[in-house]
C-alpha cells in the first residue's frame, strides 16, 4: 500500500501550478516532437517541441493567446529572412540589419514576450543554404508545435485555479482581521510610539499582499476563459473579482485607521491610554464584527455551491447587523466623549467614518448593485465585438452600409 504521506504529497502537488505546468509542458513537447518527425523533413525537428514548450501554460486562455503570438513571431522572422536574402546574402551588416528590422517589426505585430523570437526565427533562416525549404520546415513545425500545445489543452483540460484564488482571498481577509483584533487589543492601553508605528506597518504590508492576491486573482480568471469544464466563466470571474475590488478598498481604509491611531499614540504622553476604558471596550467589540464582517464577505464571494453561498450570507447579514448595532453604540459614546472633550472630536469621527467606509463596502445590496453593473458593462463590451464582427462579415460580402441599415429615400439623392 502507497503510505498516507506519499499520497498526501502527490494531492498536494498536483494543485501547485508549478507541478502541473510541468507535467502537462513536457507530454504536449514530447507529443510534439513524435508528430514533427513524420511530418517534417528535417532529421531532428526540434522547433515543434520547442514551441509547444512555450504553448502549453497553466490556462487555455493563456495557452491559446501564447500560440498565437508564438506562430506570429516566426511567420514574421521568415518572411523577413526571406526578403532580405533575395537582395542581400549574410554578413555582418546584413545581419545586423535583419536583427535590427525584426526586432522594430516584433514591436508593431504584437507579439509581445517573443520580439526577440522574431530575431531569432529571421537569423536562423538567413544563415542556411536551401532557404524556402529551411523557411518553411521551421513555420511547418511552429504550426505543429502550437497545434498540439492547443488539442492537449483542450482535450486534458486544465485545472480550474479558482479554490487556489479563493484561498488567497481568505487569507487576506483573515489577515485583515487579525490586524484589526490586534489593533483593538491596545486601545485601552499605552501604546509606545513605537508599537503604534509598527501596526502601521503590518498595515502597508497587508496593502502589499494584495499585489500577491491579484496574481492569483488573475491566473484564476484566465483559467475560466475558454475553458470546457465552465458554463458560466463570465459569472465567476466577475464574482471574484469584484469581491477583491472590495477587499481592497477594506484593507486600504484599515490601513488609514492604523494611521489615525498612530497619530493618536504619538499626542499622547507616556503612560496614558489610547482611550478610556468605555471607549476601548465598545471599540474593541465594533472591530470584531466588522473583521468577522470581512471574513464572512471573503467566504461569501469563493463559495462555489448554492447551499453554501446561502449559508455564508446569512452569516454575513448577521455579521453586518451586529456590526451596525454596536457603530451606534460607539457613535453615542464618542458623542459623550466630544462634549466633555471637544477637541477629539475630529480624531473619533474619522474612526467612526472609516468604520462606515468598510461596512458601506461589505453591504449585501451595495454588492449586488456593482455585481450587476460589471455583468452589464461586460454584456456591453461582448455586443460591440459582436457588433463589429457583423460589419466585418457585411464588408467581406460585399454590403453596404456595415450594419447601419439602409440610408433614408431623402437622403439619397444629397
Amino acid at each position: 500500500m502507497v503510505p498516507e504521506s506519499v499520497t498526501a504529497l502527490v494531492r498536494r502537488g498536483a494543485r501547485e501550478p508549478f507541478v502541473v505546468q510541468t507535467v502537462r509542458a513536457t507530454v504536449a513537447a514530447t507529443l510534439a516532437y513524435a508528430v514533427a518527425t513524420r511530418l517534417s523533413s528535417e532529421p531532428a525537428p526540434l522547433t515543434a517541441p520547442l514551441t509547444a514548450l512555450l504553448v502549453v501554460q497553466v490556462t487555455v486562455y493563456s495557452t491559446l493567446k501564447t500560440s498565437i503570438r508564438r506562430v506570429n513571431s516566426v511567420v514574421v522572422g521568415v518572411l523577413i529572412a526571406i526578403g532580405f536574402s533575395a537582395v542581400v546574402g549574410l554578413s555582418w551588416w546584413s545581419l545586423g540589419l535583419v536583427i535590427l528590422a525584426s526586432l522594430v517589426i516584433g514591436r508593431f505585430v504584437r507579439v509581445e514576450e517573443f520580439v526577440q523570437e522574431v530575431a531569432i526565427s529571421a537569423m536562423l533562416i538567413l544563415g542556411v543554404t536551401k532557404l524556402a525549404s529551411q523557411a518553411w520546415d521551421r513555420v511547418l513545425e511552429t504550426l505543429i508545435g502550437a497545434a498540439a500545445g492547443l488539442v492537449f489543452n483542450l482535450v486534458f483540460a486544465p485545472p480550474v485555479w479558482v479554490d487556489t484564488a479563493g484561498e488567497a482571498v481568505e487569507g487576506l481577509a483573515r489577515r485583515a482581521r487579525q490586524l484589526l483584533l490586534d489593533l483593538a487589543e491596545e486601545l485601552g492601553r499605552p501604546i509606545p510610539v513605537a508599537r503604534a508605528a509598527e501596526r502601521l506597518h503590518e498595515a502597508r504590508r497587508l496593502d502589499q499582499a494584495i499585489a500577491e492576491v491579484d496574481a492569483a486573482m488573475r491566473q484564476a480568471e484566465d483559467s475560466l476563459r475558454f475553458n470546457p469544464r465552465i458554463s458560466e466563466g463570465l459569472l465567476s470571474r466577475l464574482v471574484l473579482r469584484t469581491g477583491l475590488d472590495t477587499l481592497e478598498i477594506c484593507v486600504v481604509v484599515i490601513r488609514v485607521l492604523a494611521r489615525s491611531l498612530t497619530d493618536l499614540a504619538k499626542r499622547r504622553g507616556p503612560g496614558e491610554r489610547l482611550f478610556p476604558p468605555d471607549v476601548a471596550v465598545v471599540l474593541e467589540e465594533l472591530f470584531a464584527h466588522v473583521g468577522g464582517a470581512m471574513v464572512s464577505f471573503a467566504v461569501l464571494v469563493t463559495t462555489q455551491v448554492s447551499r453554501d453561498a446561502e449559508e455564508a450570507e446569512q452569516r454575513l447579514a448577521a455579521e453586518l447587523a451586529a456590526a451596525w448595532a454596536c457603530r451606534e453604540n460607539v457613535a453615542q459614546v464618542l458623542l459623550r466623549k466630544v462634549q466633555e472633550h471637544p477637541e477629539a472630536w475630529q480624531l473619533h469621527g474619522s474612526i467612526l467614518a472609516e468604520v462606515d467606509r468598510i461596512l458601506d463596502e461589505l453591504d449585501l445590496d451595495h454588492r449586488s448593485r456593482r455585481l450587476m453593473e460589471e455583468l452589464d458593462r461586460a454584456s456591453v463590451a461582448s455586443r460591440e465585438r459582436f457588433s463589429r464582427f457583423a460589419r466585418l462579415r457585411g464588408l467581406l460580402r460585399g454590403e453596404r452600409g456595415g450594419g447601419d441599415g439602409e440610408r433614408p429615400a431623402s437622403d439619397a439623392g444629397r
